[in-house]
């Protein structure tokens, strides 16, 4: 059958897992289809999105290099294939504008509650995203998520939006600036009604990154009163931000007033432990084996945007598959060496000696003195080990620092150190720990 051609014409020109876990459960539907129309049905509303957003002009065009006519690609639930009509193998215009979505309504499928791991920097924000997705409008209205890039904001809304579907409930998402170009295109084109309707029907509403806001007079004021209109009827608003309300400037004070009406819930920087169960998670819903001192390398080094982590693990296993490479921890450093690199050259020596004089309760003088009381050994090392593993500064320069005789005094230092982390688990913990808090700077003062 030609649409088997075609889908397994596909099947290698994207990643294997999305083909598995996506297009693998589209089911052509020949009696809707013709030449210049393909319909698909696929289990639920979530894939239908995601293959139409992603896949259905690929589709359509691997169906014009076939067949010398350009179709269009239409993807339907499943439990809507009795709507359909066969007569005349046409599909009924009500079908396909229930499946037809604009772009800024479009969630990704696989950011549900249940891949979201949770850890004390996130806790709060998902058991509020998690509560008033099980009662929308009852519990909090707005919910105002905000914290830095990276770290899940986008997911935990995302989630609400999908598990909202599986309820029946009409979904809005959008990105502030999607909404602004939907504006602007309407405003222009004098179908401002069409705007309303689209974004005052709803019955959840979710906007991402309202920072961008900013200064945007005419948008603030549209937006004003869509927000008025979706609390007065109980629809809920979900906003994330990289920062609180009262801290967006350029925004007015009544949209900040609004935006604190309901419940505002922060995403800190994750903790080590938290990152690591990102990082299992991550693996496993991918399929990709990688060992604790791996998973623990990639935890300690690579910052906390949990997406430039994702990303990491994901070139890692690529490079490795096509390499025919075992994943060791050799060669995850390798790979992931100019990345962790760029990251190390911010990092200072004083940062690393302020932050152990902090943790330790040690002076910085005390640190690079001659001393040789227990504690201040153990800091020094501590403090020579950080600053050759996170920064550039070669032996020399590190003696020089600390005030040694020369590079050999540092050799003996990581030597012994090196000897600490194989033989004792607390005090290799500790030191990761320490690592992970240079890396992320979670010091007040530095």
């Amino acid at each position: 059958m030609l649409a088997d051609t075609i889908l397994e014409m596909l099947r290698h020109e994207i990643p294997t897992q999305e083909f598995e876990r996506y297009i693998q459960q589209l089911s052509f539907f020949e009696k809707a289809s013709r030449s210049d129309l393909v319909v698909f049905t696929a289990p639920n509303i979530l894939i239908c999105n995601w293959v139409k957003t992603k896949y259905a002009s690929k589709i359509s065009h691997l169906f014009e290099v076939k067949t010398g006519i350009k179709p269009t690609v239409k993807i339907v639930p499943e439990n809507k294939k009795s709507h359909v009509s066969t007569a005349g193998a046409s599909v009924p215009l009500t079908l396909l504008e229930e499946t037809k979505q604009t772009k800024s309504t479009l969630l990704n499928p696989s950011y549900q509650f249940e891949s979201f791991v949770v850890g004390s920097s996130n806790q709060y924000a998902y058991s509020a995203a998690k509560s008033i997705a099980e009662k929308p409008g009852k519990m909090y209205n707005p919910v105002f998520i905000y914290g830095p890039t990276g770290l899940g904001k986008t997911h935990l809304i995302h989630a609400i939006g999908n598990f909202s579907l599986t309820q029946g409930k009409s979904v809005i998402y959008t990105t502030i600036e999607q909404f602004m170009n939907d504006f602007t295109y309407n405003l222009k084109n004098g179908s401002m009604d069409r705007f309303r309707e689209k974004y005052r029907q709803c019955d959840i509403l979710l906007i991402d990154d309202v920072q961008f806001l900013s200064n945007k007079i005419q948008t603030q004021e549209e937006f004003f009163h869509t927000f008025n209109e979706l609390h007065a009827k109980g629809r809920q608003i979900v906003l994330t931000s990289d920062k609180p309300p009262k801290m967006i400037n350029g925004l007015e004070e009544r949209l900040k007033s609004r935006f604190e009406w309901g419940l505002i819930a922060d995403i800190t920087l994750p903790e080590l432990e938290t990152k690591i169960a990102i990082i299992n998670k991550k693996c496993e819903l991918d399929g990709i084996a990688l060992g604790s001192d791996i998973v623990h390398y990639i935890a300690s080094n690579m910052g906390d945007n949990i997406r430039e982590i994702e990303s990491a693990i994901i070139n890692l296993n690529a490079y490795a598959s096509l390499m025919r490479q075992e994943i060791t921890l050799e060669f995850a450093k390798n790979v992931m060496r100019e990345q962790i690199k760029e990251k190390r050259n911010n990092i200072t020596l004083e940062d690393i000696i302020h932050l152990i004089s902090k943790e330790l309760n040690i002076k910085p003088s005390e640190i690079k003195s001659k001393k040789r009381s227990k504690n201040i050994v153990e800091a020094r090392r501590i403090g020579i080990y950080l600053a050759r593993t996170l920064t550039p500064n070669s032996m020399p320069s590190l003696a020089s620092f600390f005030g040694m005789r020369d590079h050999t005094a540092v050799s003996h230092n990581m030597k012994k150190i090196n000897e600490l982390i194989d033989n004792d688990e607390h005090f290799r913990l500790r030191l990761e720990e320490l690592k992970h808090k240079v890396l992320t700077k979670e010091k007040e003062t530095l």
